[in-house]
């Protein structure tokens, strides 16, 4: 699968699909032999990437579709997620046998640069933000209310004696004197400790989006072709 260089650019995080059209992954990062793009790292959310080989693959309805099927591309050869290191030696002729397939040499006479660039990748990472303290103070107020109370009044009651009552009462003479015990209420408080409400501490995870501003280099290439040398379109 020969590509050009947009098309490289545009295979990253697409779909990738075995001979049967089972999904496998998607590509992580597209990797070169000889020069050539020749084989990608499809992420299927393991600690590894197995590579897979362009070299027969098609793109399919935005889909790279492979030559395989989902087990042999799953048991190959793999990288770390995120490895941007150029394959050695060793790891390319694994892939080779792994696949069964036949070195490619570049064409002959011909040379070429590559051209690389940094892609940034965000996260989070949890840390401590702080304590949350819950505590119990005891505090005073002044409380003003009213409470009825009784008491006692006297007063003088006359009750004139009639001449039918006369017979039935003595008429003695001399000093004395009555007495009557008096009543009387006093306003009095007691405290009584009763539980009124639970308090606890809670919380929430609460999600939102923070600006994350940040520097990535690429590289670019120009051209210095004569102008007699320079292919007319």
């Amino acid at each position: 699968m020969q590509l050009t260089e947009q098309q490289v650019r545009s295979l990253y995080g697409k779909d990738v699909q075995d001979q049967s059209g089972t999904k496998i992954g998607s590509v992580d990062q597209v990797w070169a032999t000889a020069g050539y793009p020749a084989w990608v790292s499809v992420q299927t959310g393991g600690r590894q990437e197995p590579m897979a080989p362009l070299g027969n693959a098609q793109m399919q309805d935005g889909r790279l579709t492979v030559a395989y099927d989902k087990a042999t591309v799953q048991n190959a050869p793999s990288v770390p997620p995120g490895a941007a290191a150029p394959l050695s030696a060793e790891q390319t002729a694994q892939l080779f046998a792994h696949y069964r397939i036949q070195p490619q040499q570049a064409p002959q006479g011909r040379e070429e640069l590559i051209r690389s660039e940094e892609r940034l990748r965000v996260g989070t990472e949890s840390q401590p933000a702080g304590k949350a303290v819950l505590r119990k103070n005891v505090v005073t107020e002044n409380v003003h209310t009213t409470v009825p109370v009784e008491h006692d009044e006297v007063y003088v009651e006359r009750e004139p004696i009639t001449a039918a009552d006369a017979g039935n009462v003595r008429a003695d003479m001399g000093e004395a004197q009555q007495e009557m015990q008096l009543r009387a209420e006093r306003p009095v408080a007691a405290k009584d400790r009763v539980p009124v409400e639970r308090v606890r501490l809670a919380k929430n995870e609460v999600v939102e989006d923070q600006p994350i501003d940040e520097q990535v280099r690429h590289e670019e290439i120009e051209a210095n072709i004569p102008e007699p040398s320079r292919r007319r379109r």
